[in-house]
């Protein structure tokens, strides 16, 4: 008879966070607040789920289909989980008007979902940084979300030989399309072909390009100038002169490069007119992120997006701002062994207790861990029932705690063994002297034996 266990999984493109995996994600977060909040920023977060016209608006009905959406039964309002946080905050800037002040800089890391096929680097759920400036047209707010993101990947160990800071605009790229014959009316189609170019096979391209009403050779052009990169020290206007583009397509790039270079950003940057960015939205300076040998998907990407608040009944406001997901940032992070074999980043205990089994110390097992914990301290006591403290000490370094206590026979005399997990030093400490003493230790107080 066939058995009827069933065995249940995530669902796919989800993910099970186990302690390891919560230590690499609070790595994370902790970097990006902290960025966000040494930079001045707020922040904010809104619902999980919006009502589905918030996506559809900016997008079209076909963004449908990559959402997850549904109708609260016996309801007639459609909503979708949250697929990504830029409408969200739109909504919330329009529903404050113009009471904000200027600028106003905030983040937000959310959960994010989409009902897509799940590929490396890209789930159907991940976690994203979100940061953005609203209220200022000039590029020194382009400069300051680009400085935050990189504050947090160098806080992650990354430098400017892992990641690169690809730039570009989009008034450019329209001016190189137009140049190459592209109507206007079919100028969102291109920038998305453009967008997708580095993941489509040659003649992919070349067949999406085609059907543009682009001759063959303008065909290469397109490919040429989209693959047209140069480092940051070199100034954006040089790339225009390059192919045959008007200076002033990359005016406010030149004006963007004097900020960068003031904030010492230069080098982690590159102009690169293959970057534009597949959202409609987009109306300037556009940007991503990406590892510098290529091997993943973007880490971050964001530009500027002035009218989009306007769309939500909003006042006019000039924004700009990025979005960073988890996923990709974990694997890079991973490939350049910067996640310390991911258990490192668990919290250590300060303290765990031992008891050698005898009767006094059992007893005192957990009114000792209570009373340590009381004073702020991380502690952890063992739960076996062994005597044998060898076994309890493995115990103590496998969750590498700082400071062990070991109950034993001198309990009855208000001592107890202490020992330094670190520096490997043992002492006797009283009973009533243990917090206090323990506390000077972890502080660096306590004279060595």
């Amino acid at each position: 008879m066939a058995s009827s266990r069933h065995i249940f999984q995530a669902p796919k493109g989800m993910r099970d966070f186990f302690p390891e995996d919560m230590a690499i994600r609070h790595h994370l977060e902790q970097a990006w607040r902290s960025a966000s909040i040494r930079h001045g920023f707020d922040e904010i977060n809104g619902p999980t789920f919006e009502h589905l016209e918030l996506y559809t608006i900016k997008s079209g009905d076909g963004i449908v289909s990559e959402l997850f959406s549904f109708q609260r039964s016996g309801g007639q309002t459609d909503y979708a989980l949250r697929a990504e946080f830029t409408p969200t905050l739109a909504r919330m800037v329009a529903a404050k008007g113009r009471s904000l002040t200027v600028p106003t800089k905030w983040f937000a890391i959310p959960d994010l979902f989409r009902a897509e096929r799940p590929q490396k680097g890209r789930l159907r759920e991940h976690r994203q940084w979100n940061v953005d400036i609203l209220g200022v047209a000039g590029p020194e707010a382009d400069a300051e979300v680009i400085a935050v993101a990189v504050a947090a990947l160098r806080g992650l160990g990354l430098g400017p030989e892992d990641i690169r800071v690809r730039i570009s605009h989009r008034g450019a790229a329209a001016s190189m399309l137009a140049a190459l014959g592209v109507p206007e009316d079919r100028m969102t189609e291109a920038f998305g072909l453009i967008d997708k170019r580095e993941k489509l096979p040659s003649e992919v391209f070349t067949e999406q390009a085609a059907a543009l009403g682009l001759q063959a050779s303008g065909v290469a052009k397109l490919d040429e100038m989209t693959g047209s990169r140069i480092s940051g020290d070199q100034p954006p206007a040089s790339i225009a002169k390059t192919h045959g583009l008007p200076v002033e397509s990359v005016a406010e790039l030149d004006a963007l490069a004097s900020e960068l270079d003031k904030r010492g950003l230069l080098p982690f940057c590159d102009w690169d007119l293959g970057i534009v960015r597949g959202l409609a939205y987009y109306t300037g300076t556009v940007w991503e992120i990406h590892d510098a040998r290529g091997a993943f998907r973007a880490i971050a990407g964001g530009g500027r997006y002035d009218g989009l608040v306007e769309m939500f009944e909003g006042p006019s406001t000039p924004a700009c701002g990025f979005g960073m997901g988890d996923v990709v940032l974990a694997l890079l992070l991973a490939d350049r062994g910067l996640l310390d074999g991911d258990v490192s980043l668990c919290p250590r205990p300060d303290v765990f207790v031992l008891s050698s089994g005898h009767d006094q110390a059992e007893d005192l097992l957990v009114p000792l861990s209570t009373g340590l914990r009381d004073i702020g301290l991380h502690v952890r006591h063992t739960w076996k029932a062994t005597r044998n403290i060898g076994k309890q000490f493995k115990e103590a370094a496998s969750c590498r705690a700082r400071i062990a206590v070991v109950l034993g026979e001198e309990v009855g005399r208000g001592m107890v063994s202490v020992k330094d997990l670190d520096a490997a030093e043992q002492f006797d400490v009283s009973l009533g002297d243990l917090s206090t003493w323990i506390t000077r230790r972890l502080a660096g107080g306590v004279e060595r034996a």
